[in-house]
């Protein structure tokens, strides 16, 4: 049995422009996992809306969630391994944020279930966009809106991110970038700045060796697209850029594979395992 875990990440990767998972990706993953390869993917997104943009995969697997906060069981939604924040790492964040006249949304787990908060009248133009886009859906229940500053650190929190100009957001990256895992970049669907601030061991690439172990596997190959998948490309033995990558992602890798829209990473996967997909 092969004992490699292959790990994608999913927007402008795994998912196409239409954020989601084609029919063809999904009878790949599908009949793979079935037949006992390692698959699972790392996203910065929850796995609420993982979970929505890949709903063909049906498999039951364990997924990086968050830039790499948590793994979860994608089925049961069972945390299997988990960083969070101190409380006085909370309230140092929050500070720095508030400092510049920011105010992020602040992701935790309260009373059982993951929860992210907002303050409605200080939300920017995308920042409140990216509210309206979780809370019109239905199915996702983690909007929480809060009234006062101090209710944004309720909870044991484990994310913090704010979209806003880059001039605002930069000073904040800066302070914290050598105490936090920061990841300022800008959202390939908008083009909106965002900040995103996780604890030191958060990241995909500590979780992807976390899961490897869980997995009893001995090898990683992974596929990606931005910058933040850098770190992953970096511990992984064999790692493939899709032809719309970063040129500095591109750099790293072992080969550049075809385009998202192309399903490149399920066609790569394939090939590699061509009994199992005939």
């Amino acid at each position: 049995m092969d004992k490699t875990l292959y790990l994608s990440d999913l927007d402008g990767t795994l998912l196409r422009a239409d954020q989601r998972t084609s029919e063809y990706t999904n009878r790949v993953v599908n009949r793979l996992v079935d037949a006992g390869v390692h698959f699972s993917y790392a996203t910065a997104r929850s796995i609420d809306t993982a979970v929505r943009v890949t709903k063909g995969i049906e498999v039951d697997i364990p997924v990086i969630v968050h830039n790499g906060a948590f793994i979860v069981d994608s089925v049961t939604r069972h945390v299997l391994h988990a960083e969070k924040f101190t409380p006085e790492e909370e309230s140092r964040i929050w500070g720095a944020f508030l400092s510049h006249g920011l105010y992020p949304l602040s992701y935790a787990v309260i009373d059982g279930r993951n929860r992210f908060s907002y303050l409605r009248e200080k939300c920017g133009k995308e920042q409140w966009a990216f509210v309206l886009s979780r809370t019109s859906n239905a199915e996702d229940h983690r909007a929480r809106e809060i009234f006062s500053v101090d209710e944004a650190l309720d909870g044991d929190v484990y994310y913090f991110a704010c979209i806003d100009d880059e001039e605002k957001l930069r000073p904040v990256y800066e302070f914290l970038q050598d105490k936090f895992r920061c990841i300022f970049s800008r959202d390939i669907y908008t083009d909106a700045p965002w900040l995103e601030v996780l604890p030191r061991n958060a990241s995909k690439a500590s979780a992807a060796k976390i899961l490897k172990e869980k997995l009893g596997c001995d090898r990683i190959v992974c596929f990606g697209d931005e910058i933040n998948d850098i770190p992953m490309f970096e511990i992984a033995d064999e790692k493939y850029a899709v032809a719309n990558a970063a040129p500095e992602l591109k750099a790293l890798a072992t080969a550049v594979i075809g385009d998202n829209d192309e399903d490149a990473v399920a066609k790569w996967l394939a090939e590699r395992f061509t009994k199992f997909c005939e």
